[in-house]
């Protein structure tokens, strides 16, 4: 379990793809630089979906918890 501590946190569970990454987008546009998001998603596809997008997009996964019935991803803004 990670002791980060997210500025904010976009629930996500229950969202088809590609709902959570577009939520989790939204709300980084919306940080500030610095700023950790947590998104909670029960999708598989965000496994792959939120580190491609992250890398691409220049933000950096800080972390990726799994739990028993979803998965929680901090991301840092750039």
């Amino acid at each position: 379990m990670t002791d980060i501590e997210p500025d904010d946190i976009v629930d996500a569970r229950g969202a088809a793809c590609p709902g959570p990454l577009m939520d989790l987008i939204g709300k980084i546009r919306s940080a500030e630089s610095g700023d950790v998001i947590r998104l909670l998603s029960d999708n598989d596809q965000s496994l792959t979906d939120v580190p491609e997008w992250a890398e691409e997009a220049g933000n950096e996964l800080l972390a990726v918890e799994e739990r028993d019935d979803h998965n929680e991803f901090y991301v840092e803004k750039a």
